[in-house]
This record gives C-alpha cells, structure tokens and sequence, in this order.
C-alpha cells in the first residue's frame, strides 16, 4: 500500500509503498478516506522527542483517521466491517496517511452521518485535547470564565465551542484577521494578541487554557483568581509559579479516548460543534501539507483527501 512516511530524522516527506498493517486482537483495520496533519507530526519528524519517543523507519506519518472499516480483530466488540468511524490513533499506531491504517477499538468512535470524512478526521487529536484539558484537567463548569489561547488554531477552534457547550465566558487570543471566525464560534471577549496585552485586558478568570508555553503561559498565572486553574499543552511550571499566585497547575498529552471522541461526534450531530477547516490537500500533496502546517499560521485544520485524484 502507499503511505506518506520519512525515513530519518529531518529527512523529507515521502509516498513510498509499505506493508498493510496486521490485524491485531484488539484493532481494526480501516480503508483510510481522510486524515489529518498535527503539530506533533513534525516535532516528532525533527527528532524534538527521540528520546521519549523512538521511531522506527520508515516511520509512517498521521493519527487523526477517518475511513471505513475493512477487518475487526478477535477481540474487538462494537464495530464491525463497513462501519464508516474515526478516531486518534494511538503513538504505536501512527499511520493515519495511509491506505489502510490500524486503530485499536478504544480509540474510535462511529463517525457522525452530518460529517464527511474530511470534517471527521479534523477532530481527533484537537477535539480530545480540548475536551481533556477544559473537562478532566480544568472541571470547567457552567458560569466560569476560560481564557483560550490561540483560538483560531486546530485546539483553539474546538476548545472554544466546547467552552460555550459548558456554559462557560470564553475570552481568546487571536489576530485580527481571525477576530471574526472566534466570535462566531462563540468567543465573548476577543483580543488581538499584536497589539492587546491580555494581562491588561482580564482579571479573575477561573481557567486558562494554554497552547503557546513560554512567556505567554507564565503571563497566564496573572489573569487567575484564586484557586484558579492552567492547563498548557506546551509548557511546565517550573518556576513555582502556580504557588506564587495561589492556583493550580496542569501539564498534559492528549490521550485517544473512543468514548470521548463519541461524546464530541454527538455534539455535532446536534450542531453544538463545528470543525474549521484551513485547506484540504490531495495525499500526493502530503509534503506540501506539511510544509503548510509548519509555517504555524493554520486556521483550524489541515486535512489530507486520500480519496482525491
């Protein structure tokens, strides 16, 4: 099968021709339709995280999935061959931009009949991420404040519809240019982060969630009440800080989570979430995808049509 993959640290991205996957117990196979590209897929492609997480080459690349299902192993329940479904892979099944891609059952969810597959495959890894940090980590209930950063970004986009599903005052910081999109996914406060200092802006928010690490989330802690809480997907607190301001602090990585993902696909189904979408690219175009993505100015996500002549 093809399979958009790199084969050394740093090295470029190439569709070369690999093995399907094997069926395991506890998996399906998947004819991929869509996939999406994520941040980490380059960071882990520039060698960032070697050391935490060693690849094998050829390393085939994506975990945001959506397709039909072709083989369900021995032990998977709930699914079954011709089931359309998406989902984030999980790190030893990363191989979204594929032909054929290999899931664990946990990690997937039915996708929803309103979404196509290039709408389902932008929701993964960034809908879960938003979901574990606003409602795991956070506890964000109805009334609170959240301040979101980068709202116009993939997690951004979502979090801030996830926000409003709660209850919550959401405040984000965007560009101008993305002023508009926030506001209408449900931002009540916008601010232009060129040339508004967000520190200036707030006071007394319950929540921050952080996507930039940095001198951005460690202005954050000041914009907390008391017993607040920041949750940074970028970032640690390693000065104290969060004791300094009397809050609490969260550093974490994304978790697949078939559960959740259907918790998400059930709030589109009711219009309560909306993928953003950047650009759709044809899989021959997968390096200049991702050349795309690492230019850092996306708004929501960038998707792959394996399906595309």
């Amino acid at each position: 099968m093809k399979a958009a993959v790199f084969n050394t640290y740093t090295g470029p991205v190439e569709i070369i021709d690999v093995p399907v996957p094997e069926l395991a117990a506890d998996s399906v196979l998947i004819d991929v339709h869509a996939a999406s590209i994520n941040p980490i897929d380059n960071i882990l492609r520039e060698g960032y995280l070697k050391d935490m997480i060693p690849l094998t080459f050829p390393h085939v690349m994506g975990y945001d999935v959506s397709g039909v299902i072709t083989a369900v192993g021995t032990d998977v329940t709930g699914f079954k061959t011709g089931d359309a479904v998406f989902a984030r892979a999980h790190q030893e099944d990363a191989g979204a931009l594929a032909e054929v891609a290999s899931v664990k059952a946990s990690a997937l969810a039915l996708k929803p009949a309103n979404l196509s597959h290039l709408e389902a495959a932008s929701i993964p890894l960034v809908g879960l991420t938003a979901w574990q940090a606003l409602i795991d980590k956070a506890d964000l209930k109805h009334g609170q404040k959240v301040l979101i950063h980068a709202g116009s970004g993939g997690v951004g986009t979502l979090a801030i519809q996830i926000a409003k599903y709660l209850g919550a005052l959401v405040a984000t910081t965007v560009s101008a240019r993305n002023s508009k999109l926030v506001s209408s996914l449900g931002a009540d406060v916008v601010i232009d982060y060129k040339e508004q200092d967000f520190t200036e802006v707030i006071a007394d928010y319950d929540v921050v969630f952080d996507m930039s690490g940095g001198e951005v989330m460690e202005n954050s802690f000041k914009v907390l009440k008391k017993g607040g809480h920041l949750v940074s997907i970028k970032g640690q607190d390693t000065d104290d800080l969060a004791t300094k301001y009397g809050v609490s602090f969260d550093w974490f990585f994304m978790e697949p989570n078939g559960d959740q993902l259907t918790k998400l696909a059930d709030m589109t189904t009711k219009g309560t979430l909306k993928p953003v979408i950047d650009s759709t690219y044809a899989f021959t175009d997968a390096a200049k995808a991702y050349d795309k993505l690492a230019e850092g100015h996306a708004v929501g996500k960038i998707v792959i049509d394996m399906k595309a002549a």
